[in-house]
Parts: structure tokens; sequence; C-alpha cells
């Protein structure tokens, strides 16, 4: 048995030391928001938070999670109101919306980290998140107006 904390609540799953996180979270705990796109790391699909930090949960073995706490974009805020789910709603964000999840959670591990980003820190941040409608500019607007700036 592993115990790690989700979303705030104690957990115990009971997983090998090598599983991914991503699994962990979609097959035994229900969590399906957070999407699997390539398996590799890649895509930025599949970003949670652990400990704080933005992390791909598809390469991410149970034992590295083990003791910690990790964030998936259902603990971001439940209702809604994290200030990048409030912006990517008002810009109308997403088109398909698989990647948006991903996108989010990045662009929150950045904004936790740099409440200011530049133009430069958005894209740096958010180059590992592949989105296939190509919504970039209305994700970077979404990141700027979360950020206030």
């Amino acid at each position: 048995m592993i115990n790690l904390t989700v979303n705030g609540v104690a957990r115990e799953v009971d997983a090998d030391d090598d599983m991914p996180l991503l699994w962990v979270l979609r097959d035994l705990l229900g969590l399906t928001g957070t999407k699997y796109g390539c398996g590799e790391a890649l895509c930025g699909a599949c970003t949670v938070h652990l400990d704080g930090r933005a992390v791909r949960a598809c390469v991410t073995p149970m034992r590295r999670a083990a003791g910690r706490a990790v964030t998936t974009i259902e603990g971001l805020s439940p209702t809604g109101e994290h200030p990048l789910q409030r912006a990517w709603v008002e810009l109308g964000v997403p088109q398909c919306g698989f990647c948006q999840a991903g996108q989010i959670m990045t662009a929150a591990a950045l904004l936790a980290e740099n409440p200011r980003p530049t133009e430069d820190d958005i894209d740096h941040s958010l180059a590992g998140n592949l989105c296939r409608c190509g919504t970039y500019l209305r994700i970077r607007a979404a990141v700027r107006k979360a950020a206030g700036s």
C-alpha cells in the first residue's frame, strides 16, 4: 500500500511502485480529468502537481509520489474559481478541450512560482504542452489575464 495525499485528501492505494501515477489517478481513484496523451511525457496532457511542481503523470512512478501531495485539475479548484479556470472560460480557450487540464495545471505551477510572468516565461513554461487545435494565443491570453497583466 502506498500513502499519498490527492487533492487534499489522504489516500492509500494498492499499486505497484512502478505503476505510473496517471493510471493510479484515473483507474484506481476515478479522477479522469487528467488525460492520457502520449505516454512519453511529450504532450503535457497528463500534467499534475506533485508537491506544487508540474510533473507528467504518465511517466511518474508511484514510488515518486509516495508520501507526497498530488493535485489534479479536479483539486485545483473544485468550484472552478481558480483565476486560470475563470480566464479559460471568459476567453473561450478550449476548442476540443483534451489538452486543457494539462495546460491549466502547467500554467498554475508557473503562476505559483512567478505571479507576473513575461511573455517569454509563459511561452517557455507551456512549450511542452501540445494543443492539437492550436489555441495557443488564447491560452497565452488566459495566463496573462489570470496573472493580472
